[in-house]
């Protein structure tokens, strides 16, 4: 599958910077694959039936729930892309239903970080970009906020 910045760098035009969502999406996946080893390592160990068939259940409930989560945040990174070129920021989400955000670099006034705790430790975070009589935009999740916003500012 060929990048959304790729198919539509106009002449002259290149690529600075590229950042993508956060693996933190796959945080519940992971939390969920963990539950289900726990009930599937605790079915084995048990010496009553029904607290065996009961705990592969929940394994097996648990798993699937897991894997639902584990495709939804893969295909969440696959398809958004957050880039900087040499003339603007492109954003791009999604993949039938598409939206995306572009704004001259020229134009952009101000760029803010937002960061959490965790966020600051995992190097995750927000970023808005405020622009010139073009509004307010807000980057989601995306990693190394902060080298992001250098490459904007940095001209």
């Amino acid at each position: 599958m060929a990048r959304y910045i790729d198919e539509i760098l106009q002449p002259g035009e290149r690529v600075l910077y590229s950042t993508n969502a956060h693996w933190i999406f796959y945080f519940p996946a992971i939390l969920a694959w963990i539950v289900a080893l726990v009930l599937f390592a605790v079915s084995r160990r048990s010496d009553i039936y029904s607290v065996e068939m009961l705990c592969l259940l929940g394994s097996g409930l648990v798993a699937l729930a897991a894997l639902y989560w584990t495709v939804k945040g893969w295909f969440h990174r696959l398809t958004t892309e957050t880039d900087v070129t040499n003339l603007r920021v492109v954003h791009k989400i999604g993949f039938i239903k598409r939206r995306t955000f572009e704004m001259a670099l020229d134009k952009v006034e101000s760029v803010d970080v937002n960061q959490t705790i965790l966020g600051r430790i995992l190097n995750y975070g927000d970023v808005t970009i405020n622009g010139v009589g073009e509004g307010r935009e807000t980057i989601r999740t995306i990693a190394s906020p902060l080298a992001f916003r250098s490459s904007i500012t940095t001209r």
